[in-house]
């Protein structure tokens, strides 16, 4: 995890192209809010992130958590972590032009204490890049700034990536269409991990 161990993780057809395309359409359904940054607070920065949550109907939701739950041990094992409880998944919608500049999805803030508990960062990908065959948009690489190198990962519908959460991820600009993909994070198993972390 961010200690010399795997730094990322790929998990080819989380979900099946027809999952994806149904969460979609339920996305397309859902209640739409501004997504927000932590920093200094929880707010909306437009300057550093333009994209929605979006809230699709609950049978997505659980569909999304029975799968998580399922690749905890996974997830856990290849990052060499003991994992705790989930925070819970964000369904995510990235429009023609939007973007989350370089963050860190772990981090000590009053306004979210549970982003300090943040030990392993998940996505997943609802739909493809034209750099994959099939694509619906241009960019929206998630890059990851790791201590070796950065990571360059093309969104491809179903795939799972899990990385530790003190890497810094950004997500490059979309272009010519809608990016969507599903955010989640499980936290750290133990006080004693959570603490060796970097604020």
């Amino acid at each position: 995890c961010g200690n010399s161990y795997v730094l990322l993780l790929r998990h080819q057809d989380f979900l099946t192209p027809n999952e994806c395309r149904l969460i979609r359409q339920g996305m397309d359904r859902g209640a739409v809010e501004a997504a927000k940054v932590l920093e200094r607070g929880v707010r909306q920065d437009s300057r550093a992130r333009n994209a929605s949550l979006v809230e699709p109907p609950g049978p997505f939701i659980r569909l999304v958590e029975t799968r998580l739950e399922a690749c905890r041990r996974l997830i856990g094992t290849s990052l060499q972590l003991a994992l705790g409880e989930r925070e819970g998944p964000g369904f995510v919608r990235y429009p023609d032009g939007g973007y989350f500049r370089t963050h860190r999805d772990h981090g000590r803030d009053p306004a979210w204490p549970g982003a300090a508990r943040r030990a392993v960062s998940m996505v997943i990908f609802l739909n493809s890049s034209d750099r994959t065959r099939d694509g619906d948009f241009d960019g929206g690489v998630l890059r990851l700034f790791q201590p070796d190198g950065d990571v360059e990962v093309v969104p491809e519908a179903g795939l799972l990536v899990a990385f530790p959460s003190d890497v810094p991820p950004e997500v490059t600009e979309v272009m010519g269409g809608t990016r969507d993909s599903i955010v989640d994070w499980f936290y750290f198993g133990s006080a004693e991990e959570s603490s060796r972390a970097t604020p």
